[in-house]
């Protein structure tokens, strides 16, 4: 399967997710899953297979209990694959953070009259 086909499933996405915050067992990734997409314990295992399967996923038991973890490599393989992209949002990102920062310090100096600090008024505008 190619990464794509593992990542355009919401409930393999999801899990991913609950895997980059860190190992999870199983039953904690089931029971999340359940509540969220309403699905069966063996549906679910059959996403963490298909996980596992494509090495996006690690598994590791201790006693009955069975962790899962994130594997980068294929995330990596993933983000390289975006890599010829990102010009495309890298350039609209700058231009954002630059209004943004524009916008700021406008703010801050629309409250400010020359001469004065930021918030306070001026004595003789008031026409003392």
């Amino acid at each position: 399967m190619h990464a794509f086909d593992i990542l355009g499933d919401p409930v393999r996405r999801r899990i991913l997710e609950l895997l980059a915050d860190g190992e999870q067992t199983s039953g904690a990734i089931t029971d999340v899953i359940r509540a969220e997409f309403g699905l069966s314990q063996p549906g679910v295992s059959q996403h963490l297979r298909v996980l596992r399967d494509s090495g996006f996923a690690s598994v590791r038991a201790e006693g009955a209990r069975r962790f899962y973890a994130v594997e980068p490599a294929p995330l990596r393989e993933v983000d390289a694959w975006f890599g010829r992209f990102r010009r495309f949002w890298d350039q609209r990102l700058d231009a954002l953070e630059t209004e943004l920062a524009r916008g700021k310090r406008a703010a801050r100096t629309a409250g400010a009259k020359p001469g004065t600090e930021a918030g306070k008024t001026d004595p003789s505008a008031k026409g003392m």
